[in-house]
Formats: structure tokens, sequence, C-alpha cells
């Protein structure tokens, strides 16, 4: 028996739940996963895992040889990556969960600089805005708007997205230009915007100053997915709120026009996620730093792009 690679594949049992998915996250067959897993319960003499037709429970014994195997493999993960990132570049497949406006705005133009300083990492999106279940899709981190709630994750704030209010021309002729937010409640439409894993469309918030409004418009659609909502508005349906550097080309090309400049949102912070299960991996790390680069310069140019844009 192969008792580190039974280690790994019983700590990935217990981290997503059960057998099936295991298996899926290790690209392995269930049955080598289950023969793994039954062969270090032997070495051990004891059971580690109380399996039902649903799923599995760990025991006390389970229990105990998780905590202390999951930080084993931590520390070799971590040795290993010191190691390698002194003598090689690093190499392999990182998963990464985004939503479309960031791949198409911030990734995919900047893709040939990384892989030309990363020629062996293998990056692989799981593009959209829902809630993705890290170990069982093996994800090893996701870039996500809004402070995270799940205690489970760790966050790396790499940004302060600036969001303002955009609607199309077409739009704006047949309902006319608001000159204050309450404007927009006077027979204006919204489109909405809804992440999966609230279950609500937002409401379009407004600052200037001291002074604060908060409006919630009807809508005709509301959708989860960032191409969607900018096809929807640059269509004329509707009002929406957009990080600036989102929509840059859209207003460049004249399809969007910024309206009520003088009330941006707040800033809403824009973090790094990954589990704390998940160790970050050498080839990780340097993504990560990367991208955090990448957004810091976005986020830069477009503000000075704002200040001498003519109002």
């Amino acid at each position: 028996m192969d008792q580190l690679s039974a280690m790994r594949v019983f700590t990935r049992v217990v981290e997503t739940g059960n057998f099936s998915k295991a298996a899926a996250s290790l690209k392995m067959p269930k049955t080598t996963v289950t023969t793994a897993v039954q062969a270090l319960e032997a070495h051990l003499a004891t059971r580690l895992l109380n399996r039902t037709t649903r799923r599995v429970v760990v025991t006390t014994d389970g229990a105990l040889y998780y905590e202390r195997a999951a930080r084993i493999l931590s520390e070799l993960d971590e040795l290993d990556g010191s190691l390698s990132s002194s003598q090689a570049q690093p190499s392999g497949k990182v998963r990464v969960a985004l939503s479309g406006a960031f791949a198409d705005q911030i990734i995919m133009p900047a893709l040939c600089d990384f892989h030309q300083r990363y020629p062996k990492i293998q990056l692989e999106f799981d593009i959209g805005d829902r809630i993705v279940d890290y170990v069982a899709e093996n994800i090893d981190c996701a870039l996500r708007a809004g402070t995270p709630s799940d205690q489970s994750l760790v966050a790396r704030k790499v940004a302060d997205l600036d969001v303002r209010t955009y609607a199309a021309p077409l739009y704006l002729e047949r309902q006319g230009m608001p000159r204050h937010p309450r404007d927009l409640e006077k027979g204006h439409f919204g489109v909405g915007y809804m992440k999966a894993y609230e279950g609500r469309v937002f409401p379009l918030e407004f600052r200037k100053s001291e002074e604060e409004v908060e409006i919630q418009l009807d809508y005709v659609i509301s959708v989860n997915e960032f191409r969607s909502y900018m096809a929807a508005t640059v269509a004329g349906i509707g009002v929406a709120q957009a990080v600036a550097f989102t929509v840059r080309d859209y207003v460049d090309r004249g399809e969007l026009v910024e309206i009520l400049p003088d009330w941006p949102r707040d800033p809403i912070p824009l973090y790094i996620v990954y589990p704390q299960t998940r160790h970050l991996s050498n080839k990780v790390r340097v993504f990560v730093d990367w991208l955090a680069k990448k957004l810091s310069d976005a986020q830069r140019c477009e503000t000075r792009s704002v200040s001498l844009s003519p109002r």
C-alpha cells in the first residue's frame, strides 16, 4: 500500500463527504478510492469511516487521523513547493472561478503575459457567478466582489471597485436623462443583477458627500451573468450599475452613457478567496500575485481615465 497516496485519498473523501465526489476531484475511478481507504483502515487496524447508502460519516478515530494527516500533507506540499520554486518554474493546473467580466476584461487580454512568465502552468476557468464547492470541484481560488461571508475561506483583498451607473442612448431618448437618483423613481426601469448565492436583485446605490440614496427599480429582466446584464443594458431595457473598467469599451463605442456621474456608488471590495483546507501551492500563489497586480493596474488606469475625462 502507498500510504501517502492513501492518506491523500482519505482526506479528500472526508472533505468532499462521499466517495463519488472524491473520485471525481482526484480523477480516479471510485473503486480505486474505495480500495485505498479500505487498505488504510486495514493498515491502521481501525475503522475511519462509517458508510451509508448516501454519505460517509467520520468516526472518532477517523477525525483524529484526518486532522493529523491533513497537517502532514500540507507541510509536505509546502516543503515540495519551497524547493521546486527555487529550482524550477511552477507547473500544473490552476482552477479559478470568476465572473465573465473579469475574465474578458482582465485575464484574457493579458494571458500571453502570464503564459510567457509561467509556461508550465495551465489555467482552467469556471466562468460565472454561482456557488462553487471548492473541494469537490477542485477549485484552487476564486475572484469575488463583496466581502466574503463564508468563514471557511481565506480572503485576500486585491482592489476597491469603482462602480458607476449606465444606460443606453436609446433608453435615455425614451425615458429622459435623470438629474438626481430620485428621478429614477419616476418612470424608469432597471436591469436587475442577482447573485446566485444571495437570491435577490441588488438595489441601485448612490452617494454624494454625506447623502446616500438607495433605489429598488422595477425591472423587466434580471440576470446573474455579466454578459447578459450588459447585453440587456445596451439593448435599452433599463439602467444598470457596473464596475467602470468593465464597461469602458461600451462607453467608448457610444453604446452606453454614464448617468449621474456625481453620484457614484460606494466602492465594492474585490477579493481572491480560497479554502482554508486547501494549501496555497506555488503555482496558485504566482497566479494570485499576478492577478492582483493586473487588477490594481486596471483600476489605476480607469481612475486616471475618469479624472482626465471632461464632464
